[in-house]
């Protein structure tokens, strides 16, 4: 798990957590090349408020909790292989931002633990630097599985 935006204020995190989990893919599919194996990973990403804390007695532990991160592993579990899956919360959050993605809406879907659909998008890159525009102050979360 990954996640932008816990100790900032600015508003770029969704931005940030999709230009990650881009380099995050690329990486893995270079590496599966190298060394000649087949890895397909999903990427799931969600925007919203989480808990945050430090657990353990003996052996510390900073974890987060709440719907967002839910939603994000649900993202992930309900994903395509190789492919990021964004939440409609994400892709809002993205604002201006999102004319710097290729964005695909894959529609409604039913989600394990939600009781309505919920649209959704895959990130399919971005878009050249000449093509991309710069957005001043305009939150995310990011859970992955490989195969």
């Amino acid at each position: 798990m990954a996640a932008a935006g816990l100790l900032s204020h600015e508003d770029d995190h969704s931005s940030a957590i999709i230009d990650f989990a881009l380099d995050l893919m690329s990486e893995v599919q270079d590496e599966a090349i190298q060394k000649k194996h087949k890895i397909n990973m999903r990427i799931g990403i969600n925007t919203g408020p989480v808990v945050a804390g430090v657990i353990g007695r003996s052996k510390f532990l900073y974890d987060l909790w709440g719907d967002t991160v839910n939603t994000a592993s649900r993202m992930e579990s309900h994903g395509m292989p190789g492919k990021i899956q964004i939440s409609e919360a994400t892709y809002k959050n993205l604002g201006k931002r999102r004319q710097n993605y290729i964005l695909e809406e894959r529609g409604s879907i039913k989600v394990k633990g939600k009781k309505d659909k919920m649209r959704t998008y895959f990130v399919l890159g971005k878009k050249p630097a000449s093509e991309c525009i710069v957005v001043e102050d305009e939150t995310a979360s990011l859970s992955t599985k490989t195969n």
